[in-house]
């Protein structure tokens, strides 16, 4: 299954305005052995404009900041669930906020998974490896994706 999965070039889009943060997570998803195409989107706005732009090059999952300038990741992602088009995409909010209510909202408001950043690199690992090759690995393999 999972050798199958290596030979699959998943494709993530990051929406996130930190440039150090864009930096972390390529640099885990570099350790984690999963081949990808990572496309960085510093607000949801640019985000959007993209895929309106290249409707033929959808992201296999799009990883969203909850605070950004422009257009923050929730208004992003009610945008995107309400477009038939994108209402499919698998979205990750992808947030130093732990709150709750936030969850709560990312979840009501239709994420996939909600994941806090962590502090610790090997546990941003941990987090991608869980969430993109052994969950998605699963889903390519089988359908069988479970939500975080």
């Amino acid at each position: 299954m999972l050798a199958n999965f290596k030979k699959y070039m998943i494709t993530i889009f990051l929406t996130e305005d930190d440039k150090d943060d864009q930096t972390i997570f390529k640099e885990a998803l570099d350790e984690i052995e999963i081949s990808f195409h990572i496309a960085n989107f510093h607000n949801g706005e640019e985000l959007l404009e993209h895929l309106e732009n290249n409707q033929d090059l959808l992201p296999d999952i799009i990883f969203l900041d909850l605070n950004m300038p422009k257009m923050n990741g929730m208004d992003c992602l009610k945008i995107l669930r309400a477009t038939p088009k994108y209402k499919d995409l698998f979205v990750a909010i992808y947030s130093t906020s732990g709150s709750q209510e936030n969850i709560e909202n990312a979840f009501m408001a239709g994420a996939n998974a909600y994941i806090r950043k962590p502090n610790d690199f090997e546990e941003l690992k941990d987090i991608l490896r869980e969430l993109l090759r052994d969950s998605w690995g699963d889903h390519f393999a089988a359908s069988n994706l479970k939500t975080f």
